[in-house]
């Protein structure tokens, strides 16, 4: 099992969460990003940088993760194209995708993303906090275990 980030918008602190975990549970991480980031000294952590362009990023994950591998993502449609494919995907803050969610999750999005296009809503999300990190940890912790089944 390999567990997969896309380290272009994923937290420091859910990041350092997975590693913390990898280094207790013994698999490995792999920080995918379009430009290079902070990577963990650690040797179950890679990093790999993509080409830089329109979801390269999304694909690389979408072309190496398999069944069985987890993938820790915000982004809605490459969450769906993971969980088309049978893969576990996270979001930084906790929440799974999976079949029964990814209609909602992907209306939910589009309409945010019209409203913000026609000026009637701004702004992203909010500051990663201490709630956030601590859904996150107890999601990633029944994931994996599942995971590991």
């Amino acid at each position: 099992m390999r567990v997969w980030i896309d380290a272009d918008a994923c937290p420091r602190l859910a990041r350092d969460q997975v590693v913390k975990f990898a280094l207790k549970r013994g698999f490995d991480v792999v920080l995918v990003a379009g430009q290079p980031v902070a990577r963990p000294n650690f040797a179950c952590v890679k990093l790999v940088v993509v080409p830089s362009g329109p979801d390269a990023a999304d694909d690389h994950l979408v072309e190496q993760a398999q069944p069985g591998d987890l993938v820790i993502c915000s982004d809605v449609p490459l969450a769906d194209r993971l969980v088309k494919k049978g893969i576990a995907a996270l979001d930084p803050r906790g929440r799974e995708f999976d079949e029964r969610n990814m209609g909602e999750r992907l209306a939910v999005r589009n309409l945010f993303t019209d409203l913000r296009d026609q000026g009637q809503m701004g702004g992203g999300q909010s500051a990663y906090s201490d709630k956030d990190r601590q859904s996150f940890a107890n999601a990633l912790d029944r994931i994996l275990t599942r995971l590991a089944r």
